[in-house]
């Protein structure tokens, strides 16, 4: 409690046991330095280990250097707590307005209904719904996606009075019936089955369209809205198709307890193939300005299509750091941790990202916030607006749009499309001063960065129920490909005027751009790693030594730094709730990805660099195999087809002609997405 009598929306706590860690970090630094004098003092005079020699040290002072980086987001880590019920007590009748964007850009990689799951679980947020808009950005351009928004739009009128009278969370109706059983209660039975049915007829719908691969005209005669795929050429040239499915601030839109519904808005915004449409971020930037037009609400929170909300409050939670009387108004996003659902026990892909999501972030909130991740993320709108921070800075509740008059749906539509166009932004300072960054494959990051640099902080809030569940890649390759786009992403950063050392400077703390550069300089970990892999073997089998011998003081600082890193990452894993198994995949998954996907991307960022080569935005598959996710994380042949039984049956080659088939296949896909043209890649806008 502070002055006053006052009471906080929230608090920050420091981690528990930080000067254990300090002592041991320092005992690790010291092992670390030892290790430097040794290969500084102890340099052969001549032979061809003296070449190898130096290589070794240029590895070590590599890993040291970025070990260091490493405990920037672990000296200090803090956490935050929310009380809900003094921001209900205080401000209920004063609740800002939230715009929420999802963006989607092919019906076939990122299915209709997960995408229709993501919306529904938005809508029916525990949230006043006149004061809640949701936009669905449709990238692909497809009539699939707008059909399949009308029928949620048309069932959200039964599944937000369900979700509210009975507080179901999560709020998808596809993760809330697999995890609910049949209730007992006649009552509720009664109610449960009726909502059931109506979903599992959409659903049934959605996919009956989907499977023709066209609506209907019957149904398409039914809807205004379809009549505007009459002039659509194709999913990169059309002009923009803006539908309000739903006007909250219409009296006659009601749900079928007859409250009000929150504003339901369908965006796909024009291509042309002579316009760059910067991808995700161009779409991202098109929703904030087209929800200016309609709801303009002052916070803005933005969700991958494949990330439903699986915590009802989540909303509630964000607005107690924005609304904070004491520290609220210098906060410019809140960043949830991102978490999937479709994650095995052991984790073989290692592809659940734990520690960043449990540590890392964490550690970055004490210096100024968090980074933006891409998606979970609530913003003030005046940060994405290029608004710099001033101490005097307050913000206006009760912002939100005007009507013009009596003006009309439809006049209001045809006004908010103008800034949707493909030529809007010429000459304006979108994508760079104003909305997300263009030019980076990690734009999120970068965004993140400039609104920092701009004296806005952020938060890292990881609630004790997930706020957002989504979905990690379901096969190594598609982790690798994935991998791979965020080190050529991350190292553009760092080889331009974004780096966190130049640009940061004199703007944020020198700790939060070392935590930066922590996560923009580990795709550089694949060379050293290469190096002292192969290298040492290979002058082993010929006799000449790079380590000291094991008689030697010298092979203490060695074994300790080895022996404590590995036994406090097992630590820490076990910690956080990972399992033996789950930490071995993760070390060998680590391996894999710094000597091919790194290794790769490490090249293409140089290429991109050199003006040989342009970088090309990909997306992961969202399709869920049901197969894949009943893998068990000790089954091998996940990772290698037939590898492990063939050598079970005495083949031992076998799993290095396996690894070399899974680098052929990332070095593929790495030279399709070089050699694309950006029109060809305008159907995949949005990840």
């Amino acid at each position: 409690m502070g002055g006053d009598g006052y009471l906080p929306l929230f608090e920050t706590r420091e981690a528990r046991g930080r000067i254990a860690f300090r002592l041991f970090s320092i005992s690790i630094f010291v092992g670390v330095c030892l290790i430097w004098l040794y290969r500084a003092t102890h340099v052969p005079r001549e032979g061809i280990g003296r070449w190898a020699w130096f290589g070794m040290f240029g590895a070590e002072l590599w890993f040291g250097f970025y070990w260091i980086l490493t405990q920037t987001v672990r000296w200090s880590p803090v956490y935050h707590y929310t009380f809900k019920e003094r921001l209900s007590e205080r401000y209920e009748d004063e609740l800002p307005g939230v715009d929420i964007f999802v963006c989607t850009a092919d019906p076939t990689i990122e299915p209709l209904m997960l995408v229709i799951n993501t919306v529904l679980s938005l809508i029916a947020y525990d949230y006043p719904p006149n004061k809640l808009a949701i936009y669905l950005s449709d990238d692909g351009g497809s009539d699939l996606t707008f059909y399949a928004l009308l029928e949620a739009s048309n069932f959200s009128r039964s599944w937000i009075p369900f979700c509210k009278k009975f507080k179901v969370d999560p709020r998808s109706p596809a993760a809330y019936f697999s995890e609910a059983s049949e209730p007992h209660n006649f009552h509720y039975k009664e109610e449960w089955s009726t909502i059931k049915k109506l979903y599992e007829e959409m659903e049934g719908r959605i996919e009956s369209v989907v499977e023709v691969g066209k609506v209907s005209e019957e149904i398409q005669v039914k809807h205004k809205g379809f009549f505007e795929w009459n002039s659509v050429l194709n999913s990169r040239n059309h002009q923009t198709i803006l539908q309000i499915l739903i006007d909250g601030r219409d009296p006659n839109a009601l749900d079928d307890e007859g409250f009000v519904m929150p504003t339901l808005v369908y965006l796909s915004r024009e291509k042309r193939p002579q316009h760059h449409h910067n991808f995700k971020a161009g779409a991202l930037n098109a929703l904030i300005r087209v929800s200016s037009e309609i709801s303009n609400g002052p916070i803005i929170l933005n969700v991958d299509c494949d990330v439903y909300s699986n915590n009802a409050a989540a909303v509630r939670d964000a607005l107690c750091f924005f609304m904070d009387e004491d520290k609220g108004s210098e906060i410019g996003f809140v960043q949830y941790p991102q978490r999937f659902m479709n994650i095995t026990k052991n984790d073989i892909y290692s592809n659940s990202l734990r520690l960043l999501t449990k540590v890392e972030l964490s550690g970055m909130d004490s210096y100024g916030g968090p980074m933006y991740i891409g998606t979970g993320c609530f913003f003030r709108r005046e940060c994405l607006s290029g608004k710099e921070y001033c101490e005097d800075y307050k913000s206006d509740r009760k912002k939100g749009t005007q009507r013009h008059g009596m003006e009309t749906l439809e006049e209001l539509e045809e006004r908010a499309k103008g800034f949707a166009s493909s030529t809007y932004e010429l000459g304006t300072q979108w994508g760079k001063e104003m909305g997300l960054k263009y030019g980076c494959l990690v734009e999120d990051v970068l965004t993140g960065l400039a609104i920092h640099c701009k004296g806005w902080k952020s938060i890292y809030f990881d609630p004790s129920r997930d706020a957002f569940l989504g979905l990690a890649p379901t096969t190594l390759l598609q982790s690798l490909v994935q991998h791979k786009r965020w080190v050529e992403g991350h190292l553009q950063i760092v080889f331009s005027r974004h780096c966190p050392f130049i640009q940061g400077h004199g703007k944020i703390k020198l700790p939060h751009q070392m935590a930066y550069c922590f996560f923009n300089l580990w795709p550089l970990h694949a060379i050293p790693t290469v190096y002292y892999a192969v290298i040492p073997p290979i002058y082993l089998l010929h006799g000449i030594p790079l380590f000291p011998e094991i008689t030697s003081p010298w092979l203490v600082p060695f074994s300790y730094v080895i022996i404590a890193k590995y036994t406090y990452s097992l630590a820490e894993h076990l910690w956080h709730g990972e399992t033996l198994k789950a930490w071995w995949n993760d070390q060998r998954i680590w391996l894999y990805r710094k000597t091919s996907a790194y290794l790769i991307g490490t090249v293409g960022a140089v290429l991109n660099l050199l003006g040989i080569t342009k970088s090309a935005f990909t997306i992961t598959a969202k399709v869920l195999d049901d197969e894949l996710s009943k893998r068990d994380s000790d089954d091998i042949l996940a990772l290698f087809g037939g590898a492990e039984q063939e050598r079970k049956e005495g083949n031992e080659g076998a799993r290095v002609q396996a690894w070399f088939r899974i680098c052929r296949g990332v070095g593929h896909v790495a030279r399709l997405e070089s050699g694309r043209r950006s029109g060809l890649m305008e159907k995949r806008d949005s990840g």
